[in-house]
């Protein structure tokens, strides 16, 4: 785990790759606790407000992680930044149900754009970016929206806490 300071009251935003990106089994269930491990080390380190931008894998499942770390900690807040509003609506299942409990347990939501556009997605991201002292992000591939908000982050001078899939793979080691 890493060992960083964050500011008195930190926030801290998410981004990831959609679901068909990743991989599965028991990859996927490693790459879902190296980022609980990183969320609740970022609460360690007291972080409270959490800005999910409800796109689809990491960002709702990084959402339901923070919500159900407020049975512990009850003052973490979590804002939603939806980049249109109509964002989300054409999610089903499962997705569908996760995000829209993420919604009822949201403090708030954003809405940057009235309605889709071209560089919707990345305004979103430099929201999130511009209101967190730390970027939580799943990665494989540099060259996505991921990695463009990574380097956004890094511009900035935010901390960055990287899950490269790569690392996700590695055996674990033998007790």
């Amino acid at each position: 785990m890493a060992d960083y300071r964050l500011p008195p009251h930190a926030a801290v935003c998410f981004s990831g790759h959609r679901p068909e990106k990743l991989p599965d089994g028991i990859l996927l269930r490693m790459v879902k606790s190296m980022l609980y491990e990183e969320i609740r080390y970022a609460v360690e380190q007291g972080a409270e407000t959490f800005y999910t931008g409800l796109a689809r894998g990491v960002d709702l499942w990084a959402a339901n992680i923070v919500i159900g770390m407020r049975k512990k900690h009850p003052d973490l807040k979590l804002i939603g930044v939806k980049p249109f509003p109509k964002q989300g609506t054409e999610y089903r299942g499962e997705e569908l149900y996760i995000y829209n409990s993420i919604m009822s347990h949201a403090d708030d939501t954003i809405h940057l754009c009235p309605q889709y556009q071209r560089n919707c997605y990345r305004l979103r991201n430099q929201y999130m970016i511009d209101h967190s002292d730390l970027l939580i992000a799943t990665v494989a591939n540099m060259a996505s929206g991921t990695g463009q908000t990574i380097r956004m982050a890094e511009k900035k001078g935010i901390i960055v806490r990287r899950i490269s899939l790569p690392d996700a793979a590695q055996p674990m080691p033998e007790i």
